[in-house]
């Protein structure tokens, strides 16, 4: 190798093993000193250089730990492949990141961007972070922003009937995470068995199960879940969606909503009302929810803003009775908040100056005539080969295909053309050969081609 010639700059405040450590990484960064090239021993070096073997040993092994050089007992240190072209070598800076050109992974499926103003909440979230921005300095409260806990239960009394406080809401990452909350409120309630809707929403019942309660599913007709299955003579909760059952849109008539409060009344249990897309109803007023019914304090409400606002948001809520806002006070600063204090604090602004409620207008219209041209594509190239199930709601329908085709492979046979498709199967014990269609993000003046394309791609042999 070349003679390692370094002028120190002694009168710096660098230490001189890290100008030596900074000279021989770019030499070999450089290629100057190749691969498995020998570097001179510490003693030879330290004379050469007029510096301690402290010094070059210091400077060594820092090489050696970034992975510039290697050592061999009883040999020395050698020079280290380095790839120039790898940006997970040691040292490497990436180039800055050009975002308006970066790769992102793109939407799966078909989306459709103006079913949300992003316009008004980009005017939310510019002010928070210019007038409030004091507030991100702290963690969020384990229950949720306070602000945001008053403007949905003012929503929440205005569009649903629920009659709460915001003392009694509760905010989280998901449903998924209300869930777990609501198992730990549960255990000290001694409540342990928890029936829930079959077909229904399966990740609710996997959390249930791997946290350790007997799950019993309980069929859904076309009136919601069947009453008369349910445990007796034994606390429990039971999960329904009553409003716009997931996946089958059934809705629970009053008369039947009675009946499941009187079963949780005489059995001293609970029920978990999940109030999925109630709002998104296309005909006719909404569905009053089942806790504004409710007098004993037997309801727990869930909700989310994912199909109301944009998937990625993630906001979703629970209103508690009372006596279960006592348990979770206990429990609460066990965890922290998982969802992002500047988006809740948006999402309140966003709601106090109607936006909110202007959007779910838009939706309502926009879904309506979705929906109607989704029916009339299917009636007009489907045939007797596809017949689709009318909900009236939601953002999904069910459809049956007269075909010998897997409802798997239709999906798969679907997604090549970016049109979300699942298999009943995926919410149902036993195998189903309907499949749930989501229209929602197909934009209106696709919706009839992409239907007829899809059509055509499943009658092919």
């Amino acid at each position: 190798m070349k003679p390692i010639i370094l002028d120190f700059d002694r009168s710096s405040g660098s230490p001189l093993y890290i100008q030596l450590y900074d000279y021989l990484r770019k030499e070999i960064t450089a290629g100057n000193i190749t691969d498995g090239e020998k570097l001179p021993s510490l003693r030879a070096l330290a004379k050469n250089l007029d510096v301690s073997i402290t010094t070059i040993e210091m400077a060594y092994n820092q090489l050696l730990v970034e992975g510039y050089v290697k050592s061999k007992p009883q040999s020395g240190y050698y020079a280290s492949d380095i790839n120039t072209d790898s940006e997970s070598k040691p040292g490497f800076s990436p180039a800055p990141l050009d975002f308006n050109n970066y790769p992102f992974t793109k939407a799966k499926y078909k989306y459709d961007t103006r079913s949300f103003d992003f316009v008004k909440w980009k005017k939310c979230l510019a002010k928070v972070l210019n007038e409030h921005a004091d507030l991100l300095l702290f963690e969020s409260n384990p229950q949720g922003e306070k602000v945001l806990r008053h403007e949905i239960s003012r929503y929440l009394y205005s569009s649903r009937g629920v009659k709460c406080t915001p003392d009694q809401v509760v905010i989280a990452a998901g449903t998924q995470q209300l869930t777990n909350h609501l198992a730990r409120i549960m255990r000290k309630m001694n409540i342990r068995h928890v029936s829930t809707e079959e077909p229904g929403y399966m990740p609710l019942q996997n959390i249930f199960r791997d946290m350790g309660f007997t799950l019993t599913k309980i069929p859904v007709y076309h009136d919601g879940i069947h009453i008369e299955k349910l445990p007796v003579n034994i606390p429990s909760a039971v999960y329904v969606s009553p409003s716009n059952q997931f996946p089958t849109g059934a809705v629970m008539p009053i008369g039947r909503r009675y009946r499941l409060l009187d079963w949780a009344k005489k059995n001293n249990s609970i029920i978990l009302e999940d109030d999925y897309d109630s709002e998104l109803r296309y005909f006719g007023k909404p569905v009053p929810s089942l806790q504004g019914l409710d007098t004993e304090g037997t309801v727990v409400y869930l909700g989310s803003f994912s199909s109301t606002l944009f998937p990625a948001i993630k906001i979703s809520y629970m209103v508690l009775p009372n006596h279960m806002v006592d348990i979770f006070k206990k429990i609460k600063n066990d965890y922290d908040q998982t969802c992002s204090k500047e988006e809740q604090l948006a999402l309140a602004m966003f709601m106090e100056k109607g936006y909110y409620t202007t959007n779910i207008k838009k939706l309502r219209n926009l879904y309506a005539q979705k929906l109607q041209t989704t029916l009339a594509a299917f009636g007009k190239y489907g045939d007797d080969f596809i017949t689709p199930q009318n909900t009236s709601s939601g953002i999904n329908i069910i459809i049956s295909v007269k075909t010998e085709k897997s409802t798997e492979l239709l999906c798969k046979l679907a997604e090549t053309l970016s049109i979300r498709v699942m298999p009943m199967s995926a919410f149902i014990q036993e195998d189903a050969a309907e499949l749930i269609f989501y229209y929602n993000q197909i934009p209106l003046e696709e919706i009839d081609a992409a239907i007829k394309e899809l059509v055509l791609l499943w009658k092919k042999q």
